[in-house]
């Protein structure tokens, strides 16, 4: 026999753009290490610098996309709790 689904644990939001800058802040280390390595780097591993820069690219582009994602869900919420009904008339 089963056991009963217990219920799904509340959702706690936070600060996502932290996650976001450390990955950047990681990517811009690896990327300064490789490019200290200078020709100690074979030429078959250099397309990890392309790597760290794609990474970069996509931290700092999620970092500034964050606040705009939150506020677009505010929005959404906001309309869901309050429907307008456009088919009222309104007092006469």
């Amino acid at each position: 026999m089963r056991k009963p689904r217990q219920p799904d644990p509340e959702v706690h939001e936070s600060d996502y753009r932290v996650p976001a800058a450390i990955g950047t802040v990681a990517w811009v280390i690896a990327l300064v290490v490789l490019i200290s390595m200078g020709d100690g780097l074979p030429n078959t591993e250099r397309w990890w610098i392309g790597v760290c820069v794609t990474g970069i690219v996509l931290g700092v582009f999620g970092f500034l996309y964050i606040p705009r994602l939150f506020r677009k869900r505010a929005e959404a919420a906001g309309r869901a709790a309050s429907p307008t009904r456009d088919d009222d008339p309104g007092p006469s």
